[in-house]
């Protein structure tokens, strides 16, 4: 990707030359052990709608745990300071990449997998209009839409701030004190923000310089698909084929009552349907539907890119999303855990699909979405206008990404990209010194005046008194 064939994008950098190395690790056996079986129960609680926020700050602590062990491993730490980087790239499931960047004394640029709102990058958030995080929400609210976003921000900010206290303990122990940093801070820090969306997709929000859009960077040429699929998609003619994909926990983690549920929902379809099911795991007490071929791995998106495609479902993924407004294809979202929920309000909101919760899942009614879906013509045309907007950036998502890094190599970092607001303590961004100070000025300014007041009533009393003496 950092070497773009007619580009020079990076100097002295040789087409065939390997650019990297890897250096691999895994913490202690035990640790690791008790790290899966955690995230393993969270994932089931999600998939079962058992989950709570507790039990994710809970899987946040073992990340944490995770990070101190890495961070002990000097050997590691020494290669990587000799290494001597220009720039370090961090991706945001975790702290623990920030925290390795700034032990290493880097700059670094971060790229935000998730949706806007899962984390505060310090980006201005007009509630009016900029939905928070887990409010479910679109741009166009209501009074009481406002209210509740309003309110959300606070519960927002209050779940940041806990997530971000798993990682204390990891700060106190490798960092000294006087040059600990703060989790919130060291997020502004990042010379770059690449997010992993689009304007087709995205609800228009601000945006500062060092904020760029990469949504389908992991896009690939379109191939022929293979013709074990052809032939099955053949068999339906122009009916065309709805193509099932819900990521690898619905596959991992086996959701019998919701298997059976889709399975009979896709047998009210006149279309042939694809799912991507590992069969090793699929129930023996469930008859597949004779329209439904399940496989153990897909061509995605040369599938989506099929002319007789009529419809994704879809768990809401942000690579799936992008994939499928690549090609002009409508979706009905099942979001399981995460953001992908959120991903799927906007999804809704920009009229390109449905979406319908995992507990909601039965076959009438899932039968009834895609079907509106695939009939009602305007999700294909408002796919299709997204595909447009989506395909029309001058330039690709590779060349967005590795342009920015080189211009920033070049500028010596990125301060000319970033507004002093960042370093602003909250209560002067939002200007609430000011409000205070004239709210002190007014109210000073009544008090006096009503001083004022007393004191010439108390004269004009005490001249009448005398004059009628």
């Amino acid at each position: 990707m950092l070497h773009q064939r007619g580009n020079s994008f990076i100097s002295d950098f040789k087409e065939k030359e390997k650019s990297y190395q890897v250096i691999s690790w895994l913490p202690p056996e035990d640790y690791n052990k008790g790290l899966k079986e955690n995230f393993d129960f969270f994932i089931e609680e999600a998939l079962g709608d058992r989950y709570t926020f507790g039990k994710f700050l809970s899987f946040m602590e073992q990340l944490g745990l995770q990070c101190s062990h890495f961070l002990r491993r000097k050997d590691i730490m020494d290669t990587l300071k000799n290494e001597n980087f220009d720039l370090v790239i961090v991706e945001n499931f975790d702290y623990c990449p920030f925290l390795v960047a700034e032990k290493l004394g880097k700059p670094f640029v971060s790229i935000l997998s998730s949706s806007f709102g899962t984390i505060d990058i310090g980006l201005p958030n007009p509630l009016s209009y900029v939905p928070v995080s887990r409010s479910f929400l679109n741009d166009h609210m209501d009074f009481w839409g406002r209210v509740k976003n309003f309110l959300m921000f606070f519960d927002f900010s209050i779940r940041q701030w806990q997530i971000q206290s798993t990682y204390d303990n990891t700060i106190r122990e490798h960092f000294p004190e006087g040059s600990r940093p703060v989790l919130s801070h060291l997020l502004k820090k990042a010379e770059l923000w690449f997010v992993n969306s689009d304007f087709a997709l995205e609800f228009a929000r601000p945006l500062f310089p060092n904020t760029v859009y990469v949504g389908g960077l992991m896009a690939r040429a379109v191939k022929p698909v293979p013709q074990e699929f052809e032939n099955f998609i053949t068999k339906f003619g122009d009916s065309g084929f709805v193509l099932v994909a819900l990521g690898s926990m619905v596959s991992n983690f086996q959701a019998q009552e919701l298997l059976r549920e889709m399975n009979s929902a896709f047998a009210h379809l006149s279309q042939g349907v694809i799912w991507k099911y590992k069969p090793s795991h699929w129930p023996k007490d469930i008859r597949l539907s004779a329209n439904v071929k399940i496989v153990n791995w897909l061509p995605q998106n040369d599938l989506l890119a099929h002319p007789r495609i009529r419809l994704f479902v879809t768990h809401g993924g942000l690579n799936s999303i992008m994939e499928a407004i690549q090609h002009g294809v409508p979706m009905v979202g099942i979001p399981v855990l995460g953001e992908q929920a959120e991903n799927l309000v906007r999804v809704e909101a920009k009229k390109f699909g449905v979406s319908i919760q995992l507990k909601q899942v039965k076959a009438k009614t899932l039968a009834l979405k895609m079907k509106e879906v695939i009939e009602d013509k305007r999700y294909k045309s408002a796919a299709v206008a997204a595909s447009i907007i989506r395909r029309s950036h001058p330039l690709t998502p590779a060349q967005r990404l590795v342009g920015w890094i080189d211009h920033i190599l070049q500028t010596g970092g990125a301060a000319h990209l970033k507004p002093h607001g960042l370093q602003q303590p909250w209560h002067e961004r939002y200007l609430l010194d000011i409000f205070l100070f004239l709210l002190l000025v007014t109210l000073g300014t009544l008090w006096l005046c009503g001083k004022l007041l007393g004191m010439v009533a108390r004269w004009l009393c005490g001249a009448r008194k005398l004059k009628k003496a």
